[in-house]
């Protein structure tokens, strides 16, 4: 009898967790998806934009390269105090928040005339972001085990490239369409920076700080989240820095802090000027360049997903990063080879764009791995802080190449090393064993994670 009550609470034990998990996920990360779908093509709309706003104000290459980049340096500044808020204070404020005065900065932009006016709308677009992607990184680490955390965090990094690839015809629709009174590039703005001001008012009814404060979940499925957690949370804690700054001068955050760096260097290189390449490698016409972009980004979300699968399958972090970064790097240089065909061409760059993306679940699990809960709210805020200057100074050095006269084969041969120094330094982070595959969850689907 007393085998059988034991057996039973088991059972009840197992139900309440697989129960926990699925709510959690679908509370939790369709929200979260649809918010960095607009946070995404929020900040790299104005790729599409380009080359209609370029002719009208006109800019050169440098100047939409600097305003492009400019973006990460408002970026930069609210990087770690804005993840120390999700962990110390509020994600469901801080968060709606951010949607709110990053979706008014995006439309500010539609009123640019000068390049100093398309600077600072762009800074302070960058300002308004900042913190979403940390504190969302952070924010999950208070729902989801580490079991778990790789197909969390691509639940909602899958809508970076699913943002791209809707975006690429959405804005290309928009481009093409009659407007009244502003010119359509400037309509873009306008009409892409609504949605997130929408979401940041429901962003305060759907997200909850912590479990202890779900009243959507059983007193069973809190205890048993709570208590996971709490393991894992109490088994990082010995041996580790007593101030959270202190993480900061770790030598596995440093690396990973360079390696983001290089990694953004060469990524927004390839997004922010991709429409205006494939339009001088491909020859299509001015509707079906805009469209293009769809494809590359389309393969980063079957890529980016089966990468977080695998990555939680086999409990492996550094590969799965590491092996995408250098696929992308050999995918942009075979690319960037002079007359290739321009199908071929655009066959490579989709190819490519699923590498482009596919590092970013293993990545990102790696810093939460063997640090406590301040310190590692801290390192992703540093981690992505740093990383996000190479989303400056990317953009910016392919316009100043194109603008002195370089072919694509320089910028391209730029993104590759910048995606093999990547590589290698992700690949020197000292990771923790790695997590046994009995303790993988046996269940595949969304629900389950």
């Amino acid at each position: 009898m007393q085998e059988r009550n034991t057996n039973l609470t088991i059972d009840n034990l197992s139900s309440s967790a697989l129960a926990c998990r699925r709510k959690v996920a679908w509370r939790l990360l369709p929200f979260l998806f649809a918010a960095y779908i607009v946070a995404y093509l929020d900040r790299a709309n104005v790729s599409f934009a380009n080359v209609y706003m370029s002719a009208d104000l006109h800019f050169s290459p440098a100047v939409y390269g600097f305003g492009a980049g400019v973006f990460f340096l408002g970026y930069f500044l609210l990087e770690i105090p804005g993840a120390l808020i999700v962990e110390r204070w509020s994600a469901r404020l801080w968060i709606s928040r951010i949607l709110v005065t990053w979706g008014l900065c995006t439309a500010i932009v539609a009123f640019v005339h000068t390049g100093v006016q398309f600077f600072s709308a762009r800074f302070l677009l960058g300002c308004a972001e900042a913190g979403f992607f940390p504190g969302v990184m952070v924010y999950l680490t208070h729902w989801f085990t580490e079991r778990d955390r790789a197909r969390a965090a691509a639940a909602f990094v899958i809508a970076a490239p699913v943002s791209l690839a809707i975006g690429a015809p959405l804005s290309a629709a928009i481009l093409h369409a009659p407007w009244p009174a502003l010119a359509p590039w400037r309509w873009l703005f306008i009409i892409q920076g609504l949605p997130a001001v929408i979401l940041g008012v429901f962003a305060v009814r759907r997200l909850t700080d912590h479990p202890r404060t779900a009243d959507w979940l059983t007193g069973d499925e809190k205890r048993w989240l709570i208590e996971e957690l709490g393991q894992e949370s109490a088994s990082r804690e010995p041996g580790q820095p007593p101030a959270w700054w202190r993480s900061l001068l770790t030598r596995n955050v440093l690396l990973l802090a360079a390696a983001h760096f290089m990694a953004n260097v060469a990524g927004y290189s390839f997004i922010f000027w991709l429409p205006a390449n494939l339009r001088e490698a491909t020859r299509l016409s001015p509707v079906l360049a805009d469209m293009a972009p769809a494809l590359p980004f389309s393969a980063a979300v079957v890529a980016l997903w089966l990468a977080a699968r695998s990555s939680d399958k086999t409990g492996e972090r550094k590969a799965h990063a590491c092996i995408p970064m250098l696929a992308a790097a050999l995918g942009i240089m075979l690319a960037a080879l002079p007359n290739l065909p321009g199908g071929l061409v655009l066959g490579v760059i989709t190819l490519t764009g699923g590498a482009v993306f596919a590092w970013i679940p293993g990545f990102w699990v790696l810093p939460t791995l063997s640090l406590s809960r301040d310190a590692a709210a801290a390192s992703i805020g540093f981690i992505n802080a740093v990383g996000n200057l190479g989303g400056f100074l990317g953009p910016f050095v392919t316009g100043v190449l194109r603008s002195q006269g370089y072919t694509r084969m320089a910028s391209a041969m730029v993104i590759a090393i910048a995606y093999a120094g990547a590589a290698t330094l992700t690949w020197l982070v000292a990771a923790p064993r790695r997590v046994e595959q009995s303790q993988a969850p046996a269940s595949r689907t969304p629900g389950n994670l």
